[in-house]
């Protein structure tokens, strides 16, 4: 090994003064590496059938809702079950720690939430509780979803199709444990931003229901704007659109798909992989503003979803879409808040047919599709009322930024904090 090697493995392996090195990185000097056995004993959850949930009663947790409705600390419960189905259950005390016993993929196999309540709640079959009384429960919450844990939890997934982990394997896995008074502080910083999280996320959801709200009454004339009166027209897509069948001839190679959530984007960040075949000649090229529709059911878009190519000057889309361009005579985001707004549902309800070849793909002829009809007032007051959605919607996504970087933020403050890399006073001890 030469000079410079070894110069550089020692500088790898300085400890800043105040830490030090442990069997999962180096971490303050006070604090501890235990694995979680040491802390707390194992319990399986049991009982909570789907069959039995109901709308009120004793509070309860499924496996499949500590995935999608919790995030670190059970913040308020979504699910009930009575008295009798409670005998057969699990039931939680302050402080449990609870994990997903089973999962789809690695990445999210042994997801955990703490129980930081007093009040009666049970937990249902493939939770696994680790029954802790001595450390912050809210810290734990946060630290036994950061990377170190998870890494280690990776290791213990065991299936294919359905992933499992056992309380015999998680009561191996080491944590680094600070004592309980900077447990405590680091909880409190924590629970800061997810509070303001919650409170941001409750303001966007309060803002969606307006807008959805506003959208329907302005985009139908059941709300008029100041200086608008008279009838609306009728008018067929055919009036206000041209079909467009444009081969890819150029062989453009920006692929698109579309994205409910996010419009037209790029096949390979939808799918995490091109899917289009490699001749691209026959798929249809459109170009920025033109539109596309996709004839199958989405989340959201029970009769499939409309979007207008806003990110590209050019995009290439499968044949199996029906594109086409606006003419003049209509604004292009009046029509893209009409298409949000489901206007186009009922009309597509009556001349549409679920496919037999493709599961959710819908039937939907050309000339019946042009045929389509629906009311529109004159191009000034399209614009007008676009102006009006527009300033909505653009306080919506304000706080969708908001809530975006509190997210980050709580992210990068979870990386130092939980590693020790950013130290925290208690009453019993200064920084270092």
């Amino acid at each position: 090994m030469s000079i410079s090697q070894s110069g550089l493995m020692e500088e790898k392996e300085k400890v800043p003064a105040g830490y030090k090195k442990s069997s999962v990185g180096i971490i303050p000097k006070e604090w501890e590496v235990v694995k979680l056995d040491q802390i707390g004993s194992f319990l399986k959850g049991k009982g909570v059938p789907k069959s039995e949930i109901i709308d009120n009663g004793l509070p309860c947790l499924t496996y499949g809702e500590l995935y999608t409705k919790h995030h670190d600390i059970i913040q308020k419960f979504n699910s009930y079950i009575n008295t009798q189905s409670s005998k057969n259950s699990r039931g939680l005390h302050y402080g449990d720690i609870l994990f997903a016993g089973s999962g789809e993929t690695l990445k999210e196999i042994g997801k955990s939430v703490a129980f930081v309540n007093d009040h009666e709640a049970y937990a249902g079959g493939d939770i696994i509780i680790l029954r802790q009384v001595k450390n912050n429960p809210h810290f734990l919450g946060y630290f036994l979803n950061h990377q170190i844990v998870n890494r280690q939890k990776y290791r213990l997934g065991q299936g294919h199709s359905v992933v499992h982990i056992y309380a015999s394997g998680l009561k191996d896995l080491k944590i680094p444990l600070p004592p309980l008074p900077q447990q405590q502080k680091i909880a409190e910083i924590l629970s800061t931003w997810d509070r303001a999280i919650e409170h941001t996320q409750g303001i966007i959801d309060q803002l969606k229901v307006r807008n959805k709200g506003l959208a329907q009454q302005l985009l139908t004339g059941k709300k008029r704007l100041k200086g608008f009166e008279g009838e609306w027209n009728e008018s067929t897509l055919d009036s206000i659109a041209q079909r467009v069948t444009r081969k890819n001839e150029e062989l453009d190679d920006t692929v698109v798909t579309i994205s409910a959530q996010r419009g037209l984007v790029l096949q390979e960040d939808f799918f995490k992989k091109r899917v289009a075949s490699e001749t691209l000649s026959n798929y249809y090229l459109i170009h920025k503003g033109e539109f596309a529709y996709n004839k199958s059911y989405s989340k959201g878009y029970p009769m499939g979803a409309f979007k207008r190519l806003d990110k590209f000057d050019k995009a290439v889309v499968t044949t199996l879409y029906i594109c086409f361009k606006l003419r003049t005579n209509v604004n292009s985001d009046y029509m893209t808040y009409c298409f949000e707004a489901g206007l186009m549902i009922p009309g597509l309800m009556r001349i549409a047919q679920e496919g037999g070849r493709a599961h959710g793909l819908l039937n939907i002829g050309i000339q019946d599709f042009l045929n389509l009809k629906l009311n529109l007032p004159n191009l000034e007051e399209q614009e007008k009322i676009t102006k009006v959605l527009g300033s909505a919607y653009q306080e919506q996504k304000s706080f969708e930024i908001k809530l975006a970087t509190l997210k980050d933020q709580k992210k990068g403050l979870m990386q130092q904090l939980l590693t020790g890399k950013m130290r925290v006073k208690t009453d019993l001890q200064g920084d270092n």
